[in-house]
């Protein structure tokens, strides 16, 4: 179709690149016949790329030579969580290219209470000046909304801002979507937050990638909520679409916040991927993303993305198999589930 005529080709360097979206951003890039340059410290992957793309060494911590005296149309910041990072970098590139797309996330949000709330919402505070030590995992949200800014004061009307929900699929290591493919492959009983209503809203790396290069190539500006898919999507659903893809005899057995709670199971990290849309976090999973999705934000189908994770997963060693990052450990999620079937026969 018309949509995939190739664009005039464009230099983009890209901060990162090796990581986990980086990858797919340069492989999208390259096919689409973009000279692409990647800038990282060359530790994560050194040879994952071929002399088609250039890659030039150094560090965000203050080794930034690399990047002098050249030209780029576009530069893509992925793995920037410091303000600082994202000064130096914008500042030493603001006349040597001509737009800044910065990675950020919608964890800058100040609330997480309204459902369907745009790209207008408040975010969070600058992190004050009394925290003289930098501690980007309990200020996250707070230096991200930061280096929003540094990113739009040395671009200005040229900076692109990308808040991405929670990245899944292939190449995913936190596993905080990988959980449930995992889980629902292995069947049986399995343990499912809430009655299934909650809305979840995830984006492929690949969707959010392509939709990256896109910004690039379009030269579109502003601020944009990445996530997925298109349509309200719930916590049944979800499940549902994997266990349709693993062909497994999973059965879902619903328990209640206020008793997963009781349990000290936590929702996002025990039960990833699921936050109860009440309270505080009552638009947490439904976020706006019209604006996206009119600047070309594409889905692929759902079940690709639960059939490439599996994949990536299996082809892992088997020690890092057996260690998921997120979710329930069996015995525990076992346990679980007793006390909640104890729990209805003594009613």
């Amino acid at each position: 179709g018309g949509g995939d005529a190739k664009p005039a080709p464009k230099r983009i360097l890209i901060l990162g690149g090796t990581g986990f979206i980086g990858p797919h951003q340069v492989r999208y890039a390259v096919a689409r016949g973009h000279k692409v340059t990647i800038f990282n410290r060359g530790k994560t992957n050194p040879g994952l790329f071929g002399a088609e793309v250039e890659k030039l060494e150094g560090d965000r911590n203050g080794k930034l030579d690399a990047l002098k005296g050249r030209e780029w149309d576009v530069v893509i910041d992925n793995p920037a969580t410091l303000p600082r990072w994202v000064r130096d970098s914008a500042q030493l590139l603001k006349d040597s290219a001509k737009q800044y797309i910065f990675i950020s996330t919608i964890s800058v949000y100040a609330a997480n209470d309204t459902p369907n709330a745009n790209e207008s919402a408040a975010v969070l505070p600058p992190v004050p000046d009394s925290v003289t030590t930098e501690n980007p995992r309990q200020y996250y949200g707070q230096y991200k909304a930061m280096a929003e800014k540094e990113a739009e004061r040395a671009f200005p009307g040229h900076a692109t801002v990308i808040r991405p929900g929670l990245i899944v699929g292939p190449g995913d290591y936190s596993d905080r979507f990988t959980y449930w493919p995992v889980r629902i492959e292995k069947g049986g009983e399995v343990l499912a937050p809430g009655d299934g209503s909650d809305p979840v809203q995830i984006i492929d790396a690949r969707d959010l990638a392509e939709f990256t290069i896109r910004c690039a190539e379009n030269g579109t500006v502003g601020t944009y909520n990445a996530t997925g898919p298109k349509d309200r999507f719930t916590m049944k659903q979800m499940l549902d679409g994997i266990k349709r893809e693993t062909k497994s005899d999973a059965r879902f057995t619903w328990v209640d916040a206020d008793f997963l709670e009781q349990q000290k199971v936590s929702a996002w990290s025990d039960m990833p991927v699921w936050v109860p849309a009440k309270g505080d976090s009552a638009g947490f999973a439904s976020r706006d993303i019209s604006r996206a999705v009119a600047s070309g934000l594409t889905f692929r189908p759902f079940g690709a993305t639960v059939r490439d994770t599996l994949a990536f997963y299996h082809a892992e060693p088997p020690e890092r198999q057996e260690k998921l990052r997120a979710g329930l450990k069996p015995e525990r999620e076992r346990e679980v589930l007793a006390a909640w079937h104890a729990r209805a026969a003594s009613k």
